[in-house]
């Protein structure tokens, strides 16, 4: 049987998620396990046709494909997604059909989800038979259960194949809109009221509706606007995943680009962000993941708190749940707050003129407001998966991080820092076990629960 690996990771084989390939190698000798850096190869994948299709031969000749790749925001890396979209671009897509297919990830659980449900829906685009995902932390291999759980997603993916197991599509082909946004006359009626707007956008061509649609939501605005293509940006590589930002937030390529100065001068500096792009396959461009994976040379520490965010896509977005799920992830994670989203998927070109000036509208007067949603457990469970490991295993990388959610009182959320709890439940615990007690306790917990808020609403104004 031949399996063929599709590393995604920028580092090839020095990562973390290639041990766990290997681990299933070993285990099962009587298989061939080639493996492509595909990440690590972006360039030469997309320069040299015939590199190109050497993979695709091999994929053609394999029994099954393993996409393994390391988490990179949310989702998989840049280089990894830029090789989806050459597949696409290419016709590609016919190597791949109704071959076995498994994903298999790396991390510390921030959001490993929506990569998975990505690869899964792209798996079904490519016509595959996916057989299952996995997804374990990323030093579970030290441990027994993590070896048992490593082996035995490698015997599954393997008996599938040999046993020819029967698969079900479970992400629907997208439906494109056949449609041309034809903005009628702007009205510049909303006042920057000297807020600095900026809005980011992947490029598109002259008369696309994502340019239009740029346009207009820059025409909305009475006030200076800054509009930047990120195409303009020289950024020479993705995140390369060395790590040395870790210490003081120095990315290795600072000074050797213009990506770290364009992010702290325009992006951090903004008051208002407006993020605006085609999709493409089922997220964003490579070039927008290209940025986002760039960003981390602030690692693990927002810098995006307050600003005022609305997001403006080309292309079938209510059909990308997932999409939402990352987009809406990365800026609680951020401690950015959300406006609204606006896209060419519904209504006619005048209905899309409202929604847009109704968007740009409501971003400024909640940045004037300081307006804010709360978190959810995106932002809320995501900065407790990186606080935690941020104080333990991952510190020593991290060191900035570890200096700066110190600084921003992150490690007070601590449980065994609240004192209040604790000496509550040092007291009340016991009693519940006193039979009477309890039932009273039971009782008067509806009311004990909904007390402090009485408060706060018996002291307003009738």
């Amino acid at each position: 049987m031949k399996i063929i690996v599709l590393n995604g990771s920028p580092k090839g084989d020095t990562s973390v998620t290639m041990q766990y390939v290997h681990y299933v190698a070993k285990l099962n000798p009587g298989c061939e396990f080639k493996i492509y850096n595909i990440s690590q190869q972006i360039r030469k994948i997309e320069k040299d046709q015939a590199y190109f299709d050497e993979i695709l031969a091999q994929v053609r000749a394999a029994d099954g494909v393993l996409w393994a790749f390391p988490l990179y925001i949310l989702t998989v890396h840049a280089h990894y997604k830029r090789f989806i979209e050459l597949l696409f671009e290419r016709g590609a897509g016919e190597a791949f059909r109704d071959k076995y297919a498994a994903t298999l990830s790396t991390s510390i659980h921030f959001f490993d989800h929506t990569a998975h449900n990505y690869m899964h829906a792209i798996c079904d685009d490519l016509g595959m038979r996916f057989v299952d995902s996995f997804s374990p932390y990323m030093y579970d291999l030290t441990k027994l259960a993590g070896q048992e759980q490593t082996a035995g997603f490698g015997k599954r993916f393997l008996a599938a194949i040999e046993q020819q197991v029967p698969t079900q599509r479970q992400y629907a082909p997208l439906v494109r809109r056949e449609f041309v946004y034809q903005p009628g006359l702007a009205q510049a009626s909303v006042s920057t009221a000297g807020k600095r707007v900026v809005i980011l956008h992947d490029g598109g061509r002259p008369g696309s509706n994502l340019a239009t649609m740029v346009a207009r939501c820059r025409d909305a605005f009475a006030g200076p606007v800054q509009v930047v293509d990120l195409n303009d940006v020289l950024i020479k590589a993705s995140c390369q995943g060395c790590m040395r930002c870790g210490y003081n937030y120095h990315c290795a390529y600072e000074g050797k680009d213009g990506f770290i100065d364009f992010y702290r001068s325009t992006v951090m500096q903004a008051d208002v962000l407006v993020y605006a792009g085609t999709l493409v396959d089922r997220q964003l461009s490579s070039r927008w993941k290209m940025v986002l994976d760039r960003a981390f040379f602030n690692t693990h520490t927002p810098v995006l708190t307050g600003k005022q965010m609305a997001f403006v896509l080309s292309g079938p977005f209510s059909q990308n749940a997932n999409l939402r799920e990352v987009l809406l992830g990365y800026t609680e994670f951020q401690g950015a707050n959300v406006v609204g989203f606006a896209s060419d998927e519904f209504g006619s070109s005048a209905e899309i003129d409202a929604v847009l000036d109704g968007l740009m509208a409501a971003v400024l007067r909640a940045t004037l407001a300081a307006d804010s949603h709360p978190q959810t457990f995106r932002g809320i469970g995501g900065m407790k998966v990186f606080r935690d490991d941020i104080w333990g295993p991952l510190r020593m990388v991290f060191q900035a991080d570890h200096r700066a959610y110190r600084r921003l009182g992150f490690y007070r959320t601590f449980p065994q820092r609240d004192w209040n709890a604790l000496l509550t439940n040092a007291i009340m615990i016991p009693l519940t076990h006193l039979a009477g007690f309890r039932k009273e306790f039971v009782r008067r917990t509806p009311q004990e629960m909904i007390r402090p808020l009485r408060k706060v609403v018996g002291k307003m104004p009738a």
